[in-house]
């Protein structure tokens, strides 16, 4: 491969801590639900509906080494911050409570929504979507000739 045709080698390491970090997330809420037994609330759910596709899109964009994979993984990144950021808030109590989603199933705001002894989920759900939106935008895409 000439130097003309080789891709940017820049972009690849920030997108492989972006994949990292979106394969801690996934294997940890796999972890979370099937070890140790915690049902997802709601809002889990649709966090981890844009959290797992992020994980096999992030490794395909590493192995081709291509920025461009932002284009795909960056909308669903910033799409589960959202949801991520709203759970967040109806967990730390700045949403008041009747606006809650979590009408049947586990609450959005119980003691199960915390981890390693305090550390609420939410908030490490919205902490990764945040970096990996950060890294993906901060990734510089491919010159085209």
């Amino acid at each position: 491969m000439t130097d003309a045709a080789r891709p940017a080698t820049t972009a690849w390491p920030m997108l492989f801590v972006a994949w990292l970090v979106a394969l801690a997330a996934t294997l940890g809420a796999i972890f979370i639900g099937e070890v140790m037994g915690r049902a997802p609330c709601l809002l889990c759910w649709y966090q981890r509906i844009a959290m797992f596709p992020l994980a096999l899109i992030l490794s395909i964009g590493c192995l081709r080494e291509d920025a461009g994979v932002r284009r795909y993984a960056l909308p669903l990144a910033l799409a589960g911050g959202a949801v991520a950021l709203w759970h967040s808030l109806l967990y730390f109590g700045a949403i008041p409570a009747t606006i809650e989603p979590c009408g049947r199933g586990p609450s959005c705001t119980s003691v199960d929504m915390t981890i390693f002894g305090g550390l609420p989920l939410p908030a490490l759900s919205l902490g990764a979507f945040a970096v990996i939106a950060l890294l993906l935008m901060l990734t510089k895409p491919k010159e085209q000739p």
